[in-house]
């Protein structure tokens, strides 16, 4: 995958009017949209989306993310994220 894969928190933050701290994730966010590199996955899409509730609010949240490449989830991905918590894990009890 080319791209960066934004994860529902910061999409979340985005969408939110007053990020006031965190603008700099926005800012971000941003820069990786205008650079054509955001990425999506359909359990992102659906996180993001199930917390719209009012109609009219959820189907402009639809339309606009349609613009972003839905990523394919592999069983691959998902044994090589097994492989890199488990790493992580290892890593964090030898400290």
């Amino acid at each position: 995958m080319t791209g960066v894969l934004v994860d529902t928190c910061v999409w979340s933050l985005a969408f939110r009017a007053a990020a006031n701290n965190e603008n700099w994730i926005v800012e971000a966010l941003a820069r990786i949209i205008d650079n054509n590199r955001a990425r999506i996955i359909g359990p992102i899409r659906q996180e993001i989306l199930s917390g719209y509730s009012n109609k009219n609010r959820y189907d402009r949240l639809r339309k606009k993310l349609s613009y972003f490449p839905n990523v394919p989830i592999l069983d691959l991905d998902y044994e090589a994220a097994a492989e890199y918590s488990n790493f992580c894990r290892t890593k964090l009890l030898l400290h």
